[in-house]
Formats: structure tokens, sequence, C-alpha cells
């Protein structure tokens, strides 16, 4: 445990922090599964529609700093590919 008043600042701080990364990552995970599971039936339209929902959450995770830009943009190129392998 930490003794500082400092210390015990910054534990409470990367405790929050680190539930709210947890949940956007979650939350992001929840989504590609959707997504892939529509690519896996063959729903073009509705994988389209999800598609914007899923580049909005990793262009979140990016200015939230949970994803780095080009993690988010490799996922975003592969994510598109699969769609259009599909078709």
């Amino acid at each position: 445990m930490p003794q500082r008043k400092a210390a015990v600042k910054r534990r409470r701080i990367d405790e929050k922090r680190t539930r709210t990364n947890r949940t956007l990552k979650a939350d992001l995970k929840k989504v590609l599964k959707g997504y892939k599971a529509l690519v896996a039936a063959d729903k073009k339209d509705e994988a389209t529609a999800q598609l914007k929902t899923l580049y909005a959450k990793l262009d979140r995770a990016v200015t939230k700093g949970i994803l780095h830009k080009n993690t988010a943009a490799r996922r975003k190129s592969s994510l598109t590919l699969m769609l259009s392998k599909k078709a």
C-alpha cells in the first residue's frame, strides 16, 4: 500500500483509467466480433453499416491513447479488405 498522499492519489487515478480503458477495449472487441459475424453470414449491407461504427470506435481508441494510430489504420484496412473479399 502506498504511504504518501501523492502515491495514493496516483493509484486511484490509475485504477480509474484502467477501468475506462478496459471498458473501451471490451466495447471495441464486441463490435468487432459482431462485424466479423455479419461478414461471415454474407450480410453486406449490415456489415457496411457496422464498419462505420467500427471505424468510429477505432478512431476513438486512438484519441484516448488505447491504440496506436498505425494499429488502428492496419485494422481498418484489414476489415475493409475482409468485406470486399466477401463481395
